[in-house]
């Protein structure tokens, strides 16, 4: 059962989320060939100036 851990910066409307999961789901489903029900995906979301990149902290960005 793949399990899946994604980090990204808050702010993402819950279209763009699951339109993620979704993709992400079927990518699993065809390179690992897993059943869908077998997929666990698990949204992790940074909170702006919690996160850094380069030195500088990362703010949120527009969709």
């Amino acid at each position: 059962m793949p399990y899946v851990k994604i980090k990204i910066m808050e702010g993402r409307s819950i279209e763009k989320k699951q339109k993620m999961v979704e993709q992400v789901t079927n990518a699993l489903v065809n390179s690992l060939d897993v059943k869908p029900d077998d997929v666990r995906i698990e949204i992790l979301e940074l909170r702006e100036g919690t996160f850094a990149h380069a030195g500088k902290l990362a703010s949120k960005k527009t969709e």
